[in-house]
């Protein structure tokens, strides 16, 4: 099976190149080859590969800058997808698509299911929601993991934010009442493996029968202040940690207050997901 695997220098697709590998002959291509916002190029290179099966981890994700870009993070997060959905269908092959917490207006307290009603709360959380809607519409065999708090050893993430914060500071002011689950990369990688894994041995109505949305984040909740403490203490790094508001820290982008996703779904069905506190001492001792 030939793979294509879009974002290979982000910190989903870098995870991805390794876990895919013993799934086929994975090609994995960056913005210089494939940029996202240029849909005549997404378009050439799913022609010249001619994968059976796509693995969008590209987005733009810059969340406070998109208020001021709005047209660019719609041309990357749902225009894009669309033409990787509609050259994948052409090609019978599939698409994986990565989405996020924040499709969802995060209003109210409680974990969120696949169909629970969405209503983003900001531009990259619209442009998120768009590109979902614009791969089911095109009826291609897909999978949509939407997933939170991502972060990793590399790129830019806010556990590396923290590590480096707390050395320069001897005091950080972190948020504490936005309630969500920090997901490490490697695990929405390694998933994904398995799940494509059943993929393939699953026959020719493996798709039909299993494709769609599933929630695929860590177990538990916390909050940004929760995930800090959490960090300092598994680093060792000694500095005070002060819990505030949302409204003492004014961003461009507004956030959703309860962004926790229900996996159960996921889990149910394909693979157990690990808790936020359990991935957070593998990644930081890996």
């Amino acid at each position: 099976m030939k793979i294509l695997l879009t974002g290979a220098s982000g910190q989903v697709g870098h995870e991805l190149e390794r876990s895919l590998q013993g799934l086929g002959q994975v090609v994995a291509v960056d913005r210089r080859r494939m940029p996202l916002d240029q849909l005549d190029l997404v378009r050439q290179v799913i022609r010249e590969e001619q994968p059976q099966l796509i693995v969008n981890p590209a987005a733009y994700t810059a969340v406070d800058q998109a208020e001021s870009e709005p047209q660019l993070a719609q041309r990357i997060n749902a225009e894009a997808p669309a033409v990787m959905a509609e050259e994948a269908k052409r090609l019978g092959a599939a698409l994986v698509h990565y989405s996020t917490d924040y499709v969802f207006p995060g209003d109210q307290p409680g974990a969120r299911r696949e169909g629970d009603a969405t209503g983003p709360a900001n531009v990259y959380g619209a442009s998120k929601l768009a590109g979902e809607q614009a791969i089911i519409a095109s009826g291609v065999a897909h999978l949509i993991f939407r997933t939170s708090w991502v972060y990793g050893m590399r790129g830019k993430n806010f556990l590396l934010t923290m590590l480096r914060l707390a050395q320069e500071r001897e005091e950080l002011r972190v948020v504490a009442d936005q309630h969500g689950a920090p997901t490490w990369s490697r695990t929405i990688a390694d998933s994904t493996a398995l799940v494509l894994a059943q993929a393939r041995g699953g026959g020719e109505r493996w798709w039909q029968d299993n494709g769609g949305i599933y929630h695929l984040a860590s177990q538990g909740e916390t909050t940004w202040h929760g995930f800090t403490e959490a960090i300092l203490a598994q680093a060792g790094i000694d500095c005070r940690l002060v819990p505030i508001a949302s409204s003492e820290y004014p961003v461009p982008a507004r956030r959703p207050q309860y962004s926790v996703l229900d996996s159960g779904k996921l889990m149910g069905r394909f693979c157990n997901l690990p808790t936020w506190q359990e991935s957070l001492r593998l990644c930081m001792s890996s």
